[in-house]
């Protein structure tokens, strides 16, 4: 079985292989830089949803019969409250696509006024923990649970959520 990931980012690439290698030991998974065709910062479920399925479609489609997936964070407005969320897929070489959804935590007011400026998360998120690469490693969502929830183990459990959803397609068959 064969899995490319819509990303060179070393959170989401981690995320992915520790996922696939436990459950599919003999597979193969590759990395590749895709377009997410939505902003570089996406307000909403629906817009980062979209990118997340923009991308697994992008990797599935630069390797024949492989698996192809994509994460994508942004974030939300609940009422007044800005939320991180973040979003996978899987896009199957038959055109069919599953998504998931993660957790969602408020962020700090300070953060969602400089997103509401035009900000994006990642360089907002650095520059707030006077820090650099926060994105490349524990993420926004490791540093606002104080590092008892990280990037990757979002995304591992997005990535759990969606082969769960594959492998229960493919006994329906």
């Amino acid at each position: 079985m064969d899995f490319v990931i819509g990303s060179t980012n070393k959170a989401k690439v981690q995320a992915a292989a520790a996922v696939i290698h436990g459950q599919y030991p003999s597979a193969q998974l590759e990395m590749r830089n895709v377009n997410s065709g939505v902003s570089d910062q996406p307000f909403g479920d629906e817009e980062t949803m979209a990118g997340a399925v923009n991308r697994a479609i992008a990797a599935a489609k630069t390797k024949s019969g492989a698996i192809g997936i994509g994460f994508e964070g942004g974030v939300r407005m609940v009422g007044r409250q800005m939320y991180l969320c973040n979003w996978g897929a899987l896009a199957l070489s038959d055109g069919k696509v599953f998504t998931a959804a993660g957790a969602q935590i408020p962020l700090p007011l300070e953060i969602a006024e400089r997103l509401l400026a035009g900000g994006e998360l990642g360089p907002v998120v650095d520059r707030f923990f006077h820090a650099s690469g926060i994105p490349q490693r524990e993420g926004a969502i490791g540093m606002f649970t104080a590092h008892l929830v990280n990037r990757n183990q979002l995304f591992e459990h997005i990535l759990l959520l969606l082969l769960g959803q594959f492998e229960f397609s493919e006994n329906q068959n």
